[in-house]
């Protein structure tokens, strides 16, 4: 009988550990994406567009009231683009696969763009996967906030 409750309890001691670090997996997931998506934007804060472009997946769409963007369209656009200061809230995370997930969330922007200046509150969805041990955003779309 002690045998069977010893076996038991490892039992269950292994499937609470298995199952605390599919969720420990999952946020890490999740903190792993939302940092790549802050080093973007930190990126596109002090003009350093070769991290942008490195951070960006050579088949990437991007998706904004102008329409959809290919990589080559994006780098080109950044190019008189620089964020002042941003805040990021109310993020969402979406695991699509062990190397893959989606985030959601709103941002409030200040910069400069082509020589104006502007303030912004945006809606983003941006989708990152991990290739060859480099993450990438594959996708991303900005719809403004309603006011």
């Amino acid at each position: 009988m002690k045998l069977r409750f010893v076996l038991f309890s490892c039992i269950l001691f292994f499937l609470a550990s298995a199952l605390g670090h599919a969720q420990d997996s999952k946020t890490s997931l999740k903190d792993q994406i939302v940092a790549q998506e802050r080093a973007g934007l930190d990126a596109l804060k002090t003009g350093d567009m070769k991290t942008f472009e490195n951070l960006t997946a050579d088949d990437a769409v991007f998706v904004d009231s102008s329409g959809s963007a290919d990589k080559a369209d994006v780098m080109k656009h950044t190019q008189g683009f620089r964020l002042r200061d941003y805040t990021i809230s109310d993020i969402k995370f979406v695991e699509l696969s062990k190397n893959s997930g989606l985030i959601a969330y709103q941002i409030v922007e200040s910069g400069t763009s082509h020589g104006k200046d502007f303030s912004a509150k945006v809606n983003v969805s941006s989708l990152w996967v991990k290739r060859r041990g480099k993450w990438v955003c594959e996708f991303s779309q900005e719809t403004a906030a309603r006011k």
